[in-house]
């Protein structure tokens, strides 16, 4: 049986991962992994949200890219996983706020869009899961989970929080981060850490759907 391990591990909860029902927003070098995880682990009603073309600076770090060169993530990615839904849109601010979220049971976020990922946790920090940056970093073992207002070591991440208090915005919710300063000022990214950010995500969203 395809995913009679998975059920090994959760037992009666394994049902509420097919019950699920997941937007992940960009399938980049996190977002990629975070879906592949998805899939393999019985989640099956996925929407997919990303704009972008894979070319070739992706393929040190995106899923299947070497595959699909020039061709559209969403529709490349949906050869591998046909059971999912995509939407081929860039993510920002204005299609956050005026996108419908309810009928979903959890939003992942793993844009780099700094307006976007500020409307995402005005409007969805109830069942929000976001990433912070994995690029310029070597140690994936310096990856973390934990609520917004205790990440660390991270610029872009004191950049998200700093604006957050700005909009009065308070409330909690979970973040992929890592603690390790970078090692370079170029966006230099390693697999390693970028799918650890992916299959960190995807773990979290694992655990919240079993409660």
């Amino acid at each position: 049986m395809k995913y009679e391990r998975v059920k090994q591990l959760l037992k009666d909860d394994f049902s509420k991962l097919e019950d699920a029902k997941i937007i992940l927003l960009g399938v980049g070098g996190v977002g990629g992994f975070c879906l592949d995880c998805l899939y393999r682990s019985g989640v099956k009603n996925i929407t997919i949200v990303d704009f972008d073309t894979f070319d070739e600076t992706n393929q040190n770090r995106q899923m299947w890219s070497e595959l699909h060169l020039d061709e559209i993530k969403t529709s490349a990615l949906q050869k591998h996983y046909p059971d999912i839904k995509t939407i081929n849109i860039r993510v920002d601010e204005d299609w956050v706020w005026d996108f419908n979220f309810d009928e979903y049971d959890l939003v992942l976020d793993a844009i780099d869009d700094t307006k976007a990922k500020l409307a995402l946790a005005q409007k969805c920090h109830k069942k929000l899961i976001s990433s912070f940056g994995s690029a310029k970093r070597l140690d994936a073992s310096q990856v973390k989970v934990d609520d917004i207002w205790k990440t660390y070591g991270d610029k872009f991440g004191s950049k998200i929080r700093y604006e957050l208090r700005k909009r009065g915005f308070k409330k909690k919710y979970k973040v992929i981060f890592s603690s390790e300063e970078a090692v370079v000022k170029e966006k230099g990214s390693f697999v390693g850490v970028t799918a650890t950010f992916g299959l960190n995500m995807c773990s979290e969203a694992i655990k919240i759907l079993r409660r």
